[in-house]
């Protein structure tokens, strides 16, 4: 069983953001040289910014002021195709992006990597995440993991349902109330084909 998530120190020398079109609001997107660090809907530019520069003590720089030759400005340029594809709905996995989760605790990359391999149409339960990695009980902490996914689309949190087969949650402590985190969870689902219910009560 894991114990609480522990930090991971990681020199990160800058960050490179953008904004797209997120449909239902402003979609963020930050990279680091490694991959894609943050991606999230965040109407607040300024919050977004914020948590970057505390979670990964750097610079944060747009994508219009990053140097042509900035090699997380490239990674990033990669990614806005595959990004914009995902929110529009459009079939696919993106293999091809890499994420940067290394500063994110090891507990937290293992879920998250398992996460990962649920393909589009596909959910699978928090157990069922647990036993794939190896702790059998520890659905609950699986959830936690997945409240923390700093991902969003990249790593798709919102295949993972319940083990009964209802919705379960979506997101952290974000800046949209639980209903309409899981409003959007269901969302995502159905234009996969996938109808689950919503636990009563």
């Amino acid at each position: 069983m894991p114990s609480g998530p522990t930090q991971t120190v990681v020199m990160i020398d800058h960050v490179v953001i953008t904004t797209l079109d997120g449909g239902t609001g402003p979609f963020r997107i930050a990279a680091t040289r490694r991959g894609i660090a943050a991606a999230e809907w965040q109407p607040d530019a300024d919050a977004f910014v914020d948590a970057l520069r505390t979670r990964l003590h750097a610079p944060v720089v747009p994508l219009d002021d990053a140097s042509a030759r900035d090699p997380a400005a490239d990674v990033l340029r990669r990614a806005i195709p595959v990004m914009e594809a995902l929110l529009r709905g459009e079939r696919l996995d993106p293999d091809g992006v890499e994420a940067d989760l290394s500063d994110r605790p090891m507990w937290d990359r293992t879920v998250l990597s398992e996460v990962r391999r649920v393909r589009w149409g596909d959910t699978a339960s928090y157990g069922d995440i647990a036993r794939r990695i190896g702790a059998p009980r520890a659905a609950r902490a699986v959830g936690g993991a997945l409240g923390r996914n700093p991902v969003s689309l990249l790593i798709p949190c919102h295949r993972i349902i319940a083990g009964d087969g209802t919705l379960g949650g979506y997101g952290g402590t974000g800046w949209i109330d639980r209903d309409r985190q899981r409003s959007r969870k269901e969302a995502l689902l159905l234009r996969e084909g996938i109808t689950v219910r919503r636990r009563d009560g």
